[in-house]
C-alpha cells in the first residue's frame, strides 16, 4: 500500500475516506489511487471463502465496477470499510448464486435419490410440512413475502428491497425476525 508521509498518521480507512471524499469530488489522482489501494483488501476479503481461487479475480472486478458505480453514494462521515465490506458481500453472493445455478445440479440429485426419501417433503414426514406452511401461513404476508424471497428462493436483501420497495435494512430485520418467529413456533 503506498501511504504518503503526511497519510503516516492516519488510518487505512482514514485514508481511504479522504481519497474518497476526493474522487466524489472529481479528483482522478485520488480516484485512481483508493482503487488501488482496495484492491488487495478486496482480494483478501474473498480469497478465503471461496472453492475456486480463480474466482477472486473475477468478484474482484465486479466489487471495483460497484464501488465505481456507488462512490457518489458513499456518505464520508462514515467508516469506508462497512460500506465497501457490504459490496464485496453482495457480489460475492451475486456471483456464486449465478455459478451454482447454471451448474447441472438435475445430474447430481439423481445421483443421490436416496437422499429425497429422507427429505420433509416425504410422506414419513409430511406432518412437518404442514407445520411448516402453517407457522409460515400465521405471518403476515409480507413477512412471508420478504422470508420467501430470501431464504427460500435465494435473492438477496437489495433485490428484496427492490421488489418490495423498501430499504434493504428493513428487509433483513424482517427476514431476521421472522426466522425467530419460524424457530419459536417449530420449536
Amino acid at each position: 500500500m503506498s501511504i504518503a508521509n503526511d497519510d503516516m498518521e492516519l488510518s487505512q480507512d482514514e485514508i481511504w475516506i479522504g481519497l474518497a471524499k476526493k474522487s466524489q469530488s472529481g479528483d482522478k489522482r485520488a480516484y485512481n489511487r483508493l482503487l488501488t489501494e482496495l484492491v488487495p483488501y478486496i482480494k483478501m476479503r474473498i480469497s478465503g471463502s471461496l472453492a475456486n481461487p480463480d474466482w477472486v479475480e473475477e468478484i474482484a472486478q465486479e466489487v471495483l465496477i460497484s464501488v465505481h458505480k456507488s462512490l457518489n453514494s458513499y456518505s464520508a462521515d462514515r467508516p469506508l470499510k462497512p460500506w465497501l465490506n457490504a459490496i464485496i458481500q453482495f457480489r460475492r453472493t451475486d456471483f456464486l448464486r449465478k455459478h451454482y445455478k447454471h451448474r447441472n445440479v438435475k445430474e447430481k440429485s439423481q445421483e443421490n435419490a436416496a437422499i429425497y426419501n429422507e427429505n420433509v417433503t416425504s410422506n414419513a414426514h409430511i406432518g412437518e410440512l404442514k407445520d411448516i406452511e402453517s407457522a409460515m401461513a400465521s405471518l403476515p404476508e409480507k413477512q412471508q413475502t420478504i422470508f420467501r424471497l430470501m431464504k427460500i428462493e435465494g435473492y438477496s436483501a437489495i433485490e428484496v428491497a427492490k421488489k418490495m420497495d423498501m430499504s434493504v435494512s428493513a428487509v433483513k430485520v424482517s427476514a431476521h425476525r421472522t426466522a425467530g418467529k419460524l424457530k419459536d413456533m417449530l420449536g
